[in-house]
């Protein structure tokens, strides 16, 4: 089976940390771009970052500088850390797999999307 699975969300106070991972099964991640994405109730679907790759990386400004996304493709794995957290950055995360690095930046357009994972920042 084909897909992918995020984790690693939850609540956390304003100022916190949290570090999402995103597993890939079925398929390797190696030659893929990634991205990690969320959507807050009401509101659109947001791009957060995206890693290409060969190792480009892309962030949105409303988290650049406190967001840090890296892959580990030995373990087939994607990871989001999360730093400086602020209450507008709740939402369900989502972890996306495509095969052009422009497209997954430019419109979120991908081949796989893990169910997603909830993110609540709140004291």
């Amino acid at each position: 089976q084909l897909q992918l699975v995020e984790s690693g969300g939850g609540l956390v106070q304003p100022g916190g940390s949290l570090r999402l991972s995103c597993a890939a099964s079925g398929f390797t991640l190696d030659n893929l771009a990634i991205g990690w994405f969320r959507q807050a109730p009401g509101k659109e679907r947001e791009g957060v970052s995206c890693i290409s790759w060969s190792d480009i990386t892309y962030y949105s400004d409303s988290v650049k500088g406190r967001f840090t996304i890296s892959r580990d493709n030995a373990k087939n794995m994607v990871y989001l850390q999360m730093n400086s957290l602020k209450p507008e950055d709740s939402a369900v995360y989502y972890c996306v797999a495509g095969d052009s690095y422009r497209a997954l930046v430019a419109s979120g357009v991908g081949r796989y999307w893990g169910p997603g994972t909830q993110v609540t920042v709140s004291s």
